[in-house]
């Protein structure tokens, strides 16, 4: 790691390795903010400012890669965190149809694989997609998502038993 490279605030922090994960880190905070890209734009950008500052602090217990994705996931946990309270005082103090503003945009359905794996539990889908689609282990996964290993393995386990079950379904469905 070049000095020039270094971050001030970070010292076990490359610029060059965060540019290198950006794009894989912007997938997972899409992902967070389910798929709204000006939400997930404003997650990397909160994500990059507490690494930049220092107040996430990255002390080599884990690879850079888990620490960068788990800084996104606790940020984007917040977040909501945050707007729901925000969206229950609105109900407790207001008259106001906000069903619109609640709703999610609508993700296309239309592949069998990624409407099976959107069924599955959060921890099942989370960690397949950080397995399939952010390449990370299984070990990696389960530091992002906060549970132990062993945990981990249990939901990515019952993930694929439920995958199989769902796809094997769909396919004799068609037939």
């Amino acid at each position: 790691m070049r000095d020039s490279d270094v971050l001030d605030n970070n010292p076990h922090v490359a610029l060059s390795a965060l540019e290198a994960m950006h794009s894989q880190v912007y997938g997972w905070a899409l992902s967070r903010c389910g798929f709204d890209h000006t939400a997930a734009e404003d997650l990397m950008q909160q994500a990059y400012v507490e690494l930049l500052s220092g107040n996430a602090r990255f002390d080599n217990k884990s690879s850079l890669r888990t620490f960068v994705f788990a800084v996104v996931q606790n940020l984007a946990k917040n977040r909501f965190r945050r707007l729901a309270t925000r969206l229950r005082l609105v109900r407790q103090h207001a008259e106001l149809a906000i069903d619109e503003a609640v709703n999610a945009p609508a993700i296309e359905q239309n592949d069998s694989v990624w409407s099976a794996v959107r069924a599955l539990p959060a921890r099942q889908r989370d960690i397949i997609e950080l397995i399939f689609c952010r390449e990370l282990t299984i070990e990696e996964a389960a530091q992002v998502m906060g549970v132990t290993t062993g945990t981990g393995r249990v939901h990515y386990d019952r993930a694929k038993k439920a995958l199989r079950t769902k796809l094997q379904q769909s396919l004799l469905e068609e037939l």
